[in-house]
């Protein structure tokens, strides 16, 4: 449903409901004049964003028909997916040019929420007030966030602009549901797939922690787009398996095991794997990470990068095939993003090559 640009009592100026025009058609008439009075108290509220909030700011808090803003929540007929469907197209058109490729960072975050009638609510670990030795709980919603990792002209550095959140409640929400309980793995491969399908002709790059780094998401994705996950410097490292030949047995599922990257980190000699039989640079050889006997389909290629921070070094996995100095690029893209919602810049110094 096509509605004017200039609602008569829309309390945004005309600018912002001419970027806000592609929205309108998403809304019937009505519920759209109150989405613009929540739009423009969500952006001038302090502190949390919630309803009351946006109408005391613009003075509607004693407005008999405060109701109408929670159902427009709760019950009315519009579609979160179109909406943010409709956000990434605005955002990659302002931000990016046509032949640059689309940097989405996916992290999970906490909402901190107590409440017996809130059946999504699940005890999480708290990745901010814990630590490697000292595990804190929180309770609240678990919420997977999807980001366009761009450079903004008027900041000078790279934000990370979210534009799609899943709810990924634990198992124990899915124990009185008819249906299979999903991973926050699931929830992960149905939002990069779905980016995907509304970017069809777009250069995807994923960037990702180590909770990603699994083998069924990397095999599921892997093929729509390039994921970019911290490796774990313990993981066990093998290289291709050897040529099916004719004969009894069983096909080897993997080959010659290699020296995990934690013993590369102290041995001076040069690293050179094999990928065919042709001697590879030090940071391009083929590796297998072999983990419950499940592959992907066709061997991943790591890029092994070390960020020198206080966190001590990292490597860094790319599948498939990415550009090691691009990789390096796009995760520090990410970290430094993360550093503007609060994490110190003494995290973030540049990288160089571990191996």
């Amino acid at each position: 449903m096509r509605h004017a640009l200039s609602h008569p009592s829309s309390p945004l100026p005309p600018f912002f409901l001419t970027r806000l025009a592609a929205f309108a058609g998403l809304f019937t008439r009505p519920t759209w004049s109150h989405v613009l009075w929540l739009l423009a108290g969500a952006v001038l509220a302090p502190g949390r964003r919630t309803v009351t909030a946006t109408l005391r700011i613009l003075g509607r808090e004693q407005e008999s028909d405060f109701g109408i803003y929670y159902r427009i929540l709760s019950r009315a007929r519009w579609s979160a997916r179109a909406a943010a469907r409709q956000l990434l197209h605005l955002l990659v058109g302002t931000f990016l040019s046509t032949d640059a490729p689309v940097v989405i960072g996916l992290d999970d975050t906490i909402e901190r929420r107590w409440g017996r009638k809130i059946s999504a609510r699940g005890i999480y670990r708290d990745p901010v007030r814990s630590s490697k030795g000292h595990f804190v709980k929180a309770s609240g919603l678990r919420w997977l966030s999807a980001m366009l990792l761009a450079p903004v002209p008027w900041a000078g550095r790279v934000l990370a602009l979210p534009f799609l959140t899943v709810l990924a409640p634990s198992e124990r929400f899915y124990a009185a549901a008819p249906r299979a309980p999903k991973t926050l793995l699931d929830q992960a491969r149905q939002v990069a797939l779905q980016i995907r399908r509304w970017l069809p002709d777009r250069s995807i790059v994923l960037v990702l922690d180590s909770t990603f780094a699994a083998l069924e998401f990397l095999a599921a994705v892997r093929g729509h787009a390039c994921v970019i996950t911290r490796l774990r410097l313990d993981a066990n490292l093998f290289a291709p398996a050897p040529p099916r030949h004719k004969g009894p047995g069983r096909p080897a599922l993997k080959g010659k095991r290699l020296p995990k990257l934690a013993q590369r980190l102290t041995d001076p000699r040069p690293v050179s794997y094999r990928a065919g039989g042709v001697p590879q640079p030090s940071l391009g050889g083929v590796l297998r990470h072999r983990h419950d006997c499940r592959w992907p389909a066709s061997p991943a290629r790591h890029r092994q990068r070390v960020p020198v921070n206080r966190r001590g070094p990292s490597a860094l996995h790319a599948a498939p095939d990415h550009d090691r100095d691009r990789a390096g690029d796009h995760h520090r893209r990410r970290t430094r993003a993360h550093s503007d919602l609060g994490l110190p810049d003494a995290l973030n110094p540049p990288s160089r090559p571990c191996l």
